[in-house]
């Protein structure tokens, strides 16, 4: 259905706060796998006593991406101009995405 990773954003100074990316398999897509992957994760970073999560990169015009980690409490804090080459669309913005835990 779909799988996540997690490590620290940073190693050292940084490795405090975590760094998430998640897939899901297109079959599985809006049927709420992105949002357990998540939740999950949250869990599992918690434990693991980070302060924050952190995504490096999340594609604007992923909107349903965009709206489900806001949903879960993360926020924009960023955006890269252009940050990412659309197949369709070609350039895009991306979005740096922050949740405290």
């Amino acid at each position: 259905m779909g799988t996540y990773i997690i490590k620290p954003n940073q190693i050292d100074l940084g490795s405090h706060i975590a760094n998430c990316s998640y897939m899901v398999n297109p079959k599985y897509h809006g049927r709420g796998t992105g949002k357990l992957l998540c939740e999950h994760s949250i869990s599992f970073a918690k434990e693991k006593r980070f302060l924050g999560i952190q995504f490096n990169i999340v594609v604007s015009t992923n909107e349903a991406a965009v709206s489900l980690w806001k949903k879960l409490g993360f926020e924009i804090i960023g955006k890269t101009p252009k940050g990412f080459r659309h197949k369709e669309l070609g350039f895009v913005d991306t979005y740096i995405m922050f949740r405290p835990l």
